[in-house]
């Protein structure tokens, strides 16, 4: 498993950073939507351009990742190298010893 190059936390969200080759980039958000607790992904290029931003929500299953599998396979062949950048809720508990 990759580990984060940077975690930025607020009261309400985490954001990680992760650098993937463009063969592991869908293999990749696919882990990461299965993760669950994702609320949004951004695929940036090496030069730190965004390539594709996927707001996700609890219910994104089954045929709903299909279009976004296509996207998201769309870019990988555009990229050799790229950044993901995770969005994640934080669970109540840590958001609220965070609020303390």
């Amino acid at each position: 498993m990759l580990s984060p190059l940077s975690i930025l936390e607020n009261a309400v969200d985490q954001v990680e950073e992760f650098e993937v080759k463009g063969d592991d980039l869908l293999g990749r958000i696919r882990e990461l939507i299965e993760e669950g607790n994702v609320r949004k992904v951004t695929i940036k290029n090496s030069d730190g351009r965004t390539m594709l931003e996927i707001p996700l929500t609890i219910g994104v299953v089954g045929a709903l990742i299909a279009p976004v599998a296509a996207a998201i396979g769309a870019v990988a062949a555009l990229v050799t190298e790229c950044t993901i950048t995770v969005t994640r809720e934080e669970e109540e508990e840590s958001a609220e010893s965070a609020a303390e």
